[in-house]
């Protein structure tokens, strides 16, 4: 499966953004897909996790209550949606999949996209 991020940007502390995840090659109602970030130096961080049939959701604490992370098999996309931006909410983030169980692991994840940039200024 290849995936491609977008919906990143530059917006105000405050604001809102919602990313997408879109699949291409198979169905993405097959993987549980990851939402990671990172910035320059450091080792991805997990931000949301939603399992293959969509029920089941995970949110790192820093983003709980901001974030909400949803699915649409028809569409074939996975969403973050990003409220209450914060400055350091600043990273490029990447959509994964991996088949199996949900995981909040970076490694586990067998397939990523491109990230996207989101930059939150203060």
């Amino acid at each position: 499966v290849q995936l491609q991020a977008s919906g990143g940007g530059l917006v105000q502390a405050g604001g809102s953004l919602r990313l997408s995840c879109t699949a291409s090659g198979s169905a993405l109602d097959e993987y549980n897909i990851g939402w990671f970030r990172q910035v320059p130096g450091k080792e991805p961080e997990g931000v949301s996790y939603i399992d293959d049939s969509g029920r089941y959701a995970l949110y790192a604490d820093s983003v709980k209550g901001r974030f909400t992370i949803s699915r649409d098999s028809v569409k074939n996309t996975v969403w973050l949606q990003m409220n209450s931006l914060k400055p350091e909410d600043t990273a490029v983030y990447y959509c994964a999949a991996r088949p199996g169980n949900i995981a909040t692991i970076p490694h586990e994840y067998n397939y990523w996209g491109q990230g996207t940039q989101v930059t939150v200024s203060s």
